[in-house]
């Protein structure tokens, strides 16, 4: 099924892990490392087409994953004539695709690389987010990277909300009228004053004081 340009429907996948790693296909009896993608069938759409690629090439099932977000438009780019059957020359350029992103729900047990019998991948891993294109068939790289460039804003910041979640407790805690110690630097160390005792977070302001009473005593 090709559109009137000769491109081909198919979807791309980048696959996460709970570190935003993501799952890296080394591709069977080569030296090249992909993502998971294939075609879309007629009368499927993308995110269906998705689903069962996922499971042809990884043998994961919808519930072990959550999608995160997905490419606005198709990405297109042309396959070079070496790589093109002799009978589809001419009229088959290359491939469109729609990108997702999904974040795994479920555990790297249940990947499973053989679960139709014309498996994709031979080996896999998970790599860093920005992967190494060099590894990539040349023709893909220019794809590979818009679509990891428009995707890396939706990924997951588990370490960024937990600092503000952090920060906004000490905010909480320092407001708080019943809080007794005072455990920001700014306002001295955590530790308890003997009874009767007041911490000066300002030395100097501390002795102008002690020098003012100190004049007016009688």
């Amino acid at each position: 099924m090709l559109d009137r340009d000769g491109f081909r429907p198919n979807v791309g996948i980048i696959l996460l892990n709970q570190k935003n790693q993501v799952f890296w296909g080394k591709r069977i009896r080569t030296h090249s490392w992909q993502f998971p993608q294939g075609g879309i069938d007629r009368g499927e759409t993308p995110e269906q087409a998705m689903f069962r690629e996922l499971h042809e090439e990884v043998g994961l099932m919808p519930e072990h994953v959550r999608i995160v977000a997905r490419t606005r438009d198709w990405l297109r780019y042309e396959v070079p004539d070496r790589y093109i059957r002799r009978d589809a020359r001419g009229h088959y350029k290359g491939q469109k695709q729609i990108w997702y992103l999904l974040q795994l729900m479920g555990q790297d047990w249940n990947l499973n690389l053989r679960a139709t019998n014309h498996p994709e991948f031979d080996a896999w891993r998970w790599n860093d987010y920005w992967v190494p294109l060099d590894v990539v068939v040349e023709f893909k790289r220019g794809v590979y990277e818009m679509a990891l460039t428009e995707l890396a804003r939706f990924l997951p910041r588990h370490d960024h909300r937990n600092r503000y979640l952090r920060s906004g407790m000490r905010a909480r805690d320092h407001d708080s009228a019943d809080h007794a110690h005072h455990h920001d630097v700014a306002h001295g160390p955590a530790f308890e004053l003997p009874p009767g005792a007041t911490f000066e977070p300002d030395p100097q302001a501390a002795v102008a004081r002690q020098q003012a009473k100190d004049k007016h005593a009688p």
